[in-house]
């Protein structure tokens, strides 16, 4: 049984082309259902995010199904095979392995270290569950890719440090004030940075949130969804001196926060200690702001150099992580390795038991004057000679299975004693053996 890969991600493939074989909730299950019925294809699954389309298959003829796959993404989306097949990879065995579990462990992703791929890795994999187009293979095969994601986290920092601008300001937000929990936040904006960032603090447990908007109803909404309390963008001076922590966001063309707003209300706040990000750009906190004492203001700049430091940080954590996928990678196809050995042993034992049977029988006939314990002493020594034999040999084969050279060593045992072909020994008549007992 082979494991294969066939898909497209951002690396290969631009969005315009993504989308267009992406696979919705609504379209999933009649993709598996359609791709579980091909010829060659005897487990299926489909990974589908906005960054990548993946079918990992399971089959015995991985290049029938490969082209199977490739065919049936051809008809499902409507798309004809010659105008996207430039776009897409196929990786077979160890080199899909070791694929899925960089995946999974946020290895290949865009932002190294990001946690959202492994939700929706197991997200798939518990479709195709579901379905029942995943089988012994791929149910082990993405067991082991959470097994690697979950030693990849615990193991390394890889996401410990802030890749996005929005929680980046959080993460400075931690630094200057240890404990949120007691902490006012005002967040001017609604937009996808600004919305972010005040669901970062919200899973921060920050006190109480300040949601202020040009669009009122906007900040409401926000605010809503939030649990905070929105303002209009016109009583940002006044509610300044009841916030720790202020991040913008918006698309101003002048300054919204100046230093006298700031001045006043940090007299209010007895010089209780503010911080800023602004976020924006062009900028809405008047960098003069900075030059006032107990206020700590951040830019973008600033974030982005943050951002630079903590992705080369995750590079370095990336090094150990890729040790540990490699790791799974191999006890993987140990395993898989381990599934071709267990037939042959099956039928070694059966051929040495079938042999050990006829000849005990052959010499219990010789000797009809033997008592029941004594025809019993012969059994057992028969089997205890058949067992020994086979002790060595089998647990050799068990462990070279694990190397490159298992399929090697299967394939010599079953041409050495026939194990897919006829037994001539059991087929002679017991005449012509019997002459080994005289």
């Amino acid at each position: 049984m082979r494991v294969i890969l066939v898909g497209l991600n951002y690396k290969t493939a631009p969005v315009e082309v993504r989308e267009r074989f992406s696979f919705s909730q609504s379209l999933l299950e009649a993709g598996l259902s359609k791709l579980s019925q091909l010829k060659n294809v005897e487990e299926c699954l489909i990974l589908s995010t906005c960054n990548r389309v993946e079918i990992y298959a399971a089959s015995e003829k991985a290049e029938e199904c490969v082209e199977d796959i490739k065919k049936f993404l051809s008809d499902f989306h409507k798309v004809v095979l010659d105008h996207f097949s430039s776009y897409l990879y196929v990786m077979l065995d160890q080199t899909a392995v070791r694929h899925l579990f960089r995946v999974a462990s946020s290895l290949d992703s865009m932002v190294i270290g990001e946690p959202q791929i492994l939700g929706q890795v197991k997200e798939a994999y518990r479709a195709a569950h579901i379905m029942r187009t995943s089988g012994l293979i791929l149910n082990r095969l993405f067991h082991s890719a959470f097994f690697v994601a979950k030693r990849v986290r615990a193991e390394t920092k890889i996401g410990s440090q802030a890749v996005s601008v929005s929680y980046a300001a959080v993460e400075l937000a931690k630094r200057i004030f240890d404990d949120l929990s007691k902490r006012t936040v005002m967040v001017i904006g609604t937009g996808d940075m600004a919305e972010l960032a005040a669901k970062h603090l919200v899973a921060a447990s920050i006190k109480d949130l300040v949601i202020a908007n040009r669009t009122f109803e906007s900040a409401e909404s926000l605010a809503y969804r939030l649990k905070g309390k929105a303002i209009r963008i016109e009583e940002v001076h006044y509610f300044l001196r009841n916030v720790d922590i202020v991040i913008t966001a918006t698309g101003s063309s002048d300054f919204i926060i100046r230093p006298q707003h700031v001045r006043e209300a940090l007299k209010l706040r007895k010089n209780e200690p503010m911080f800023m990000i602004d976020m924006a750009v062009p900028r809405d906190i008047d960098p003069r702001v900075e030059e006032i004492p107990n206020i700590y203001l951040y830019d973008i700049d600033d974030l982005n150099g943050v951002l630079d430091e903590n992705l080369k940080i995750r590079r370095e954590h990336a090094k150990k992580a890729e040790e540990i996928v490699l790791q799974g990678e191999q006890d993987f196809q140990k395993w898989i390795n381990g599934l071709s050995v267990v037939p042959a042993i099956i039928s070694l034992r059966k051929r040495f038991e079938e042999i050990k049977d006829v000849e005990v029988q052959k010499a219990l006939r010789r000797l009809s004057s033997l008592s029941e314990r004594e025809m019993k002493i012969i059994e057992g020594m028969a089997a205890g000679i058949v067992g020994k034999i086979l002790h060595n040999p089998v647990t050799n084969l068990k462990r070279e299975t694990a190397t490159s050279l298992g399929s090697l060593y299967v394939d010599t045992l079953n041409r050495l004693f026939e194990l897919d072909g006829k037994d001539e020994f059991l087929e002679e008549n017991d005449e012509a053996s019997a002459k080994d007992w005289e």
